[in-house]
């Protein structure tokens, strides 16, 4: 257990600073060129889109997940086009 501390600290340097603004399901409609709306709750329905999370009943998605998502795209290899977690 204290070996997992160690590896912990050692991943934890400084915090990534908070974006300007969070991706709404629109933004993401427009930056990807998808057909509606429906197709990014989907993906959340399907856990295969981008991570979210709720603000009260509003549904955001960090920034970062846009340029995840293009180089999963990008990388033949990738069955995925969204990073796992973990």
């Amino acid at each position: 257990m204290a070996n997992r501390r160690l590896v912990l600290a050692d991943v934890a340097t400084e915090p990534r600073p908070l974006p300007a603004r969070y991706l709404t399901p629109e933004d993401l409609v427009e930056l990807f060129e998808l057909p509606s709306v429906e197709t990014v709750y989907q993906w959340r329905r399907k856990r295969t889109g981008p991570r979210g999370f709720r603000v009260g009943r509003h549904l955001r998605f960090d920034p970062s997940a846009r340029t995840a998502q293009r180089r999963a795209r990008v990388s033949p290899t990738s069955r995925s086009a969204w990073p796992t977690p973990g």
